[in-house]
């Protein structure tokens, strides 16, 4: 079958829009702890609370086996819907840490029917070549997660409620596109029940939960040293008597490139295979959390915003590669909860490095902060060394 042209382009374009709810609140994060009488430590609390919502609902939705069951651009559709709802609720002038918490865990719920649920669409079109479509998808996600900053470092322009109100219009836009223009897959095969053990049986075979485990050891890294980038940026200023002007501007390239790092990895992976070129990636980035303290230490801010810049490509280039490798080793008919199962526990281990860090960056000198994340790394080589030496997994589907 001939797959129509627009597909990808419009998965890739409507994971962007409504992706951007992400990191929406750490985009304007200053202004709403000025507005709302917030102390420092809301910036952990309040991204927290996206991941907390985002497990959630992966939990929810890979049990009741959601995105195999009901046509996946409804549930994309409805979800970006309700994410943009929830993310306007932040323009309410009462708002507190508790309802700003509850609001920006909602929406990270239904971020859950949004990122694997793309994903899981992406995959229904393309068994061949899976690996170069998710870069381009991964990728989406990484620039509609740096895209609040971008608006943020350009204040003449945007104020905190119009970047808001902005971001919640994307998504609106993007399920709307996925809805109208992207049909059930010539891959899909629905689901015909619903089991809590469905989701789980998955990992019985080998080479998926080596995919999955290589995932876990990303995530663990991953969301905690894009969350502090600002603040390490600030912290490096003040430590150093170095003044960075438009931290938000550079927050936005170091999270943003690795959107082209995603697509670079994709066809990488069709010349080298997924495992291989997704275990360079985590080496690099591990090698990057070990040098992490030397680049902060040292006086010369171009050196180590260039670090940064170079760690953001290292950071996020593996993932497509690892959502590929867990679709491929994933029975067809659960394809969709096993990608949104293993959401659900690399989110989970989001919230505990962020939250780390976060009790951290009040107890140690800032240049050793980011030396916590190498266990992540580590667990991902360990993870992948069996499906490097045995690259037959990779094609499986």
């Amino acid at each position: 079958m001939t797959i129509p042209k627009h597909i990808l382009p419009v998965i890739v374009i409507a994971q962007f829009c409504c992706t951007s709810l992400w990191f929406a609140g750490n985009g304007v994060m200053g202004d709403l702890i000025r507005e709302f009488d917030l102390q420092p430590e809301a910036l952990g609390h309040l991204t927290s609370a996206v991941q907390f919502g985002f497990i959630s609902g992966t939990l929810v939705f890979a049990v009741l086996t959601v995105a195999d069951r009901i046509s996946p651009s409804k549930v994309f559709l409805w979800c970006a819907i309700a994410g943009a709802v929830c993310n306007l609720g932040i323009l309410w002038e009462m708002n507190s840490l508790a309802s700003l918490f509850t609001l920006r865990a909602s929406t990270g719920f239904f971020l859950a029917g949004i990122y694997p649920v793309g994903m899981k669409i992406a995959a229904d079109y393309y068994s061949k070549g899976l690996g170069k479509s998710l870069g381009y998808l991964v990728g989406a996600l990484v620039l509609g997660t740096a895209f609040p900053h971008l608006l943020s470092s350009f204040p003449a322009m945007y104020d905190w409620e119009q970047v808001i109100i902005a971001v919640s219009g994307m998504a609106l836009a993007g399920g709307l596109i996925m809805f109208l223009t992207v049909p059930d897959g010539p891959n899909r095969k629905a689901g015909k029940r619903t089991s809590f053990l469905t989701a789980f049986r998955v990992f019985r075979n080998i080479d998926f939960r080596a995919a999955a485990f290589g995932y876990f050891g990303h995530m663990w890294e991953l969301y905690a040293f894009w969350t502090f980038i600002p603040l390490v940026i600030m912290r490096y200023s003040g430590f150093h008597g170095e003044t960075i002007s438009a931290v938000s501007l550079w927050s936005f390239i170091i999270i943003g490139i690795g959107g082209l790092s995603c697509v670079a990895g994709g066809y990488l992976s069709t010349k080298w295979g997924e495992a291989r070129v997704a275990f360079a990636s985590i080496g690099l980035s591990g090698l990057c959390c070990l040098l992490s303290p030397l680049f902060f230490l040292q006086e010369i801010p171009v050196l180590m915003l260039a670090f940064l810049v170079f760690w953001g490509i290292a950071v996020i280039a593996d993932s497509p590669l690892f959502s590929t490798l867990v679709a491929h080793n994933a029975d067809p008919p659960i394809k969709g909860s096993a990608l949104t199962l293993v959401n659900c526990i690399g989110f989970a281990l989001t919230i505990l490095s962020i939250q780390l860090l976060n009790w951290l960056s009040d107890t140690i000198e800032f240049h050793y902060l980011y030396l916590f994340l190498v266990p992540g790394p580590v667990l991902g080589l360990l993870a992948l060394k069996n499906l490097v030496l045995s690259p037959g997994a990779e094609s499986r589907d």
